[in-house]
């Protein structure tokens, strides 16, 4: 094949790219954050064995697990304004989406956690007199800690990918601002491959302080 590369119109268009890399890095940042925050009381719900809130904790993580984020983004943009008085940006239809996704994953990352912890540290912290709240705060919240980073670290960057899910539903991230240029330009090759080797440049150091969590962690069993 005799093509020629050419990365002008990608250098001509950085200050595109480079707003749309901060749009990312905010939108994954937010649904990371609130994902993790909100999966640590539904994946408690789930560990309590309650019915009160094992069923309905369930049946969320079910349904967000189980149904494709790009669907739920797509449901939240277009779907849900039309059921309800709330008008939806893309920004928030976008971050609804990633982060109910996050939220049932990370949810199973604490249950597995706490399912960890053998059950005398449980009649241990109640031997103390210690709360059911208590005992999570005081003992097992910070042993299972560790043995939860390299999971999370890992959920945040299939995070940081899919948030270019978002570009379907025109929200001005990375992938979004890329395909505009492509439009123009017509050079979806080069505009693509930069947006590859972008996401790559930011994640790939992220992976490899995953793998040393996993190592460390492994280690310290």
């Amino acid at each position: 094949m005799g093509y020629q590369w050419d990365f002008s119109s990608v250098f001509a268009n950085k200050q595109l790219l480079w707003i749309g890399l901060q749009n990312t890095l905010v939108l994954g940042s937010v649904c990371l954050v609130l994902g993790l925050f909100f999966g640590l009381f539904v994946g408690a719900a789930r560990f309590s064995g309650k019915p009160w809130l094992y069923y309905p904790a369930t049946v969320f993580v079910e349904i967000f697990r189980n149904t494709p984020v790009l669907v739920q983004i797509m449901w939240f943009f277009f779907a849900f304004p039309i059921i309800s008085p709330f008008r939806i940006d893309a920004f928030t239809a976008a971050s609804l989406g990633l982060t109910l996704n996050t939220i049932a994953f990370s949810s199973e990352i604490y249950r597995g956690g706490l399912q960890s912890i053998s059950k005398g540290q449980w009649e241990a912290g109640k031997a103390l007199g210690m709360s059911y709240n208590e005992q999570m705060r005081r003992v097992i919240l910070p042993q299972v800690v560790r043995r939860m980073l390299p999971a999370f670290m890992n959920r945040a960057v299939e995070l940081f990918k899919m948030t270019s899910l978002a570009s379907v539903i025109a929200y001005g991230e990375l992938m979004y601002q890329a395909k505009v240029v492509s439009t123009i330009d017509f050079n979806p090759i080069e505009m693509y491959t930069t947006v590859a080797l972008i996401f790559f440049a930011v994640l790939f150091p992220f992976t490899i302080l995953v793998r040393r969590f996993e190592t460390n962690s492994s280690a310290g069993r």
